[in-house]
């Protein structure tokens, strides 16, 4: 943990602090994420963030959701974890039993259905948004800037143009960050 890194208090406000972030996201929660863990809670560094969300997204299942187990685990252990997970899944899913509910009638809506596609769009920018937000931290990256950002260009052609499935992608394109990564590393510790 970085220096001047506050904690939650309790696991009382880890639980709030993750209900809190899972009722604010809509398709995207990673934004609200870094907002709400780095810079209103400070409960993480810019750098530790983007640290442990490439952990999140390399591990099986939602980014989100990983990246709550491992902040939980990080300030309370595995009661952490679990409480940070209660938190993420609580509400949303009493709200999607809800919906489910009612969706039947209102989703042939078309103005529900044109609120949804809104939703998405908003759900891209502000994932754009975080990005660009967190771009500094790759400054301090033992792959260096220039490189991330090749490798962050070569994903989103090889997934969004040529359509190479993802599974191919992240172990072509995540091999070869973790291969330049650690030449830097070596390179770094020789001088």
């Amino acid at each position: 943990m970085s220096q001047g890194a506050r904690a939650p208090r309790s696991l009382t406000e880890l639980f709030w602090a993750f209900s809190r972030l899972a009722l604010q996201g809509f398709g995207g929660v990673i934004a609200v994420a870094q907002r709400e863990l780095v810079e209103r809670l400070q409960w993480m560094s810019r750098e530790e963030f983007v640290e442990a969300l490439a952990a999140a997204q390399v591990l099986p299942g939602p980014n989100v959701i990983n990246l709550s187990l491992m902040i939980g685990d990080r300030f309370f252990g595995l009661r952490g974890a679990f409480v940070a997970l209660a938190g993420m899944l609580c509400f949303p899913s009493v709200i999607v039993l809800g919906l489910a509910a009612l969706a039947g009638h209102y989703l042939a809506m078309p103005q529900v259905a044109g609120a949804l596609r809104g939703m998405g769009a908003v759900s891209a920018g502000l994932i754009l948004a975080t990005a660009l937000k967190l771009l500094p931290a790759l400054k301090s990256s033992p792959l260096g800037l220039l490189p991330a950002l090749l490798i962050a260009a070569l994903a989103i052609v090889a997934i969004a143009i040529v359509r190479m499935p993802l599974i191919w992608v992240v172990l072509g394109l995540g091999g070869l960050g973790m291969l330049l990564a650690a030449r830097r590393l070596g390179q770094e510790k020789a001088m």
